[in-house]
């Protein structure tokens, strides 16, 4: 991650009268994120401009049993050059210099990913601290942080012990965080609450509050592994935190849903709840990312349709 153009969030005291305010409209919530891909719609040459956006917000990711150097190298050339050059060229984008975000693996492969990437400002980012169900020994999770960025990952997405929010222990949450923020560094921490395993709406905030206190530079919706990932109720409540955060201290923190946004459409809703509730400001990938492997497919369809009329099949969008 380049720098960004604001003070990063240190982290503050925590405040459990903030955390225990917590309500959530629950009603209001849902009938918010209903209307969410409803109440505008980008088309044309401004859909085209907004989905090159949201390519340069990808958090580009694999994290399989069957990661191997290879299959790293070859989504590391889809990093560094994600349309075909017949769409940069139809576009008149070749002198943006387009990119991803950032690349996402287990820690085993972040040395690949580094060497495939040396030359470019694309940062490694790596799963941390027992990804994805973080109940390895707690000093174990510490020395897997301070691994993956002597390794060379510029960013360490961290998961949290759920139970700690389940038992509404917010001060046991509260050090785990800042540990593991002290751990990263340099680097920059999402921290990966895994909504989909944390029951109600309301303990989303909470947590969201509590990880935002300690230091983390984004908060995350999941990490793609739980039967339930990003929706948009616990996106909307997660940026509306991010939001009262900011109006708070003056800090500004990221947002990353990750898990099950596939399509250039999911791209472009999601943009415009960024839009919508925390504003232009958010819509960079110094705070915004989207953690996805296939959806820059679909995003280039998209765009080889904008230019051609047509749709063109996956396979003509290789993965480099």
């Amino acid at each position: 991650m380049a720098t960004a153009p604001f003070e990063r969030n240190p982290g503050i005291p925590l405040d459990l009268g903030w955390v225990n305010d917590t309500t959530i409209n629950l009603s209001a919530t849902q009938r918010r994120a209903k209307t969410m891909g409803t109440r505008r719609s980008v088309k044309k040459e401004w859909q085209a401009a907004w989905l090159l956006r949201a390519i340069t917000m990808i958090d580009l990711t694999t994290l399989a049993g069957d990661d191997t150097p290879g299959k790293v190298y070859r989504m590391c050339a889809k990093a560094k050059q994600p349309l075909r050059q017949d769409l940069v060229d139809a576009l008149d984008i070749g002198d943006i210099n387009l990119t991803t975000g950032a690349v996402c693996v287990y820690h085993e492969r972040i040395g690949d990913a580094v060497d495939a990437l040396k030359g470019t400002d694309i940062p490694v980012a790596a799963v941390s601290t027992g990804f994805p169900a973080g109940l390895s020994p707690f000093k174990q999770r510490i020395e897997e942080i301070k691994q993956s960025v002597k390794a060379g990952a510029k960013e360490i997405d961290i998961v949290i012990s759920r139970e700690h929010v389940l038992q509404g222990n917010w001060k046991a949450l509260y050090d785990e965080v800042c540990e593991m923020r002290q751990a990263c560094g340099d680097a920059h921490m999402k921290t990966i609450l895994a909504t989909g395993e944390l029951g109600p709406l309301w303990h989303v905030a909470q947590a969201s509050k509590v990880c935002m206190m300690a230091g983390a530079d984004f908060i995350k919706t999941s990490t793609g592994k739980e039967p339930v990932n990003a929706t948009l109720e616990v996106s909307l409540t997660m940026v509306r935190e991010i939001r009262a955060y900011h109006e708070m201290t003056g800090y500004k923190v990221g947002f990353k849903p990750a898990g099950g946004i596939r399509t250039a459409k999911d791209a472009l809703t999601w943009m415009i709840l960024m839009k919508e509730e925390l504003g232009d400001d958010w819509l960079n990938n110094h705070l915004f990312r989207f953690g996805a492997s296939s959806l820059l497919t679909d995003i280039e369809r998209q765009l080889s349709h904008h230019v051609t009329g047509h749709y063109a099949a996956s396979h003509h969008m290789p993965m480099g």
